[in-house]
């Protein structure tokens, strides 16, 4: 395939589906680097099949009616709003995790919720059955990725920051999606990546890389208050006769790219 066919840095951006994505952090157990909740999706499927990403996935139209329904008075508050429902409404599914919500559900609540959300499929009426209230403002927007490529399906994926704290919690794998949830630190998840025992695609592992800089939550939300979240669109750049994957150097990034036959995109 011609690299244009991938990156036409004179063509139009491409159709992209609105996504969301919420990296929870927790107190290590053992002390040390927070560690990070990442799932395993199946290898069936189409989207980074196989590879560990953090919960979250598409935003729906159910989604949007319940940021109506929380003020949303424009087009762009309502996919922000949207948005994070989206990457609350993904992770109870995922991970059977109830999180960005001003209450603390134990575990047999948390399982309630996710088997009405799996037989409702939407968020609002989980609310309502549990008496629950979310907390939109307890997501901190960290990234926005929305590649350029035309090889494979492409989203335009939000990235959050939240905190469990001290991450006492129980977890439940959605089979149907996801074979295996973990916690690691960011620099561990790149370790087992760079090991091959897990496969990462290249937004994750930017992020990862991003994330490690990082020795406890409020060292994030510093980072975030210098380095505000922005459009991340990579971009390809012939270096020596090789091409590279590259993203923007003032986004916070501590590594810009890698050479492209390497970058896992999906």
């Amino acid at each position: 395939m011609d690299i244009k066919d991938i990156f036409d840095p004179e063509g139009e951006i491409p159709p992209a589906i609105p996504a969301a994505t919420l990296v929870i952090f927790r107190n290590c157990p053992q002390g040390g680097p927070p560690e990070l909740l990442m799932v395993q999706r199946s290898k069936e499927m189409r989207f980074a099949g196989g590879a560990a990403v953090f919960p979250g996935g598409r935003v729906d139209d159910a989604d949007r009616e319940l940021a109506d329904a929380h003020g949303a008075d424009d087009e762009d508050a309502r996919e922000e709003l949207a948005a994070r429902i989206a990457s609350i409404r993904e992770t109870l599914e995922e991970t059977g995790l109830a999180i960005g919500l001003h209450q603390r559900p134990n575990l047999d609540e948390a399982r309630a919720a996710r088997a009405h959300l799996l037989a409702a499929g939407a968020l609002a009426p989980v609310l309502d059955a549990m008496g629950w209230t979310l907390d939109l403002e307890g997501l901190v927007p960290f990234s926005r990725w929305r590649p350029k490529h035309r090889e494979i399906r492409v989203f335009d994926t939000r990235f959050y920051l939240t905190n469990l704290g001290t991450g006492a919690v129980d977890l439940l794998v959605d089979a149907t999606e996801n074979t295996r949830l973990f916690w690691a630190s960011a620099s561990e998840a790149l370790r087992l990546a760079d090991s091959g025992e897990i496969k990462v695609i290249f937004p994750t592992r930017r992020n990862l890389e991003r994330l490690a800089q990082f020795d406890h939550f409020d060292a994030a939300l510093a980072h975030v208050s210098e380095f505000p979240s922005k459009m991340i669109t990579p971009f390809m750049e012939m270096r020596n006769g090789v091409p590279w994957l590259l993203i923007p150097d003032d986004a916070g990034y501590p590594v810009h790219g890698e050479v492209l036959e390497s970058a896992a995109r999906g």
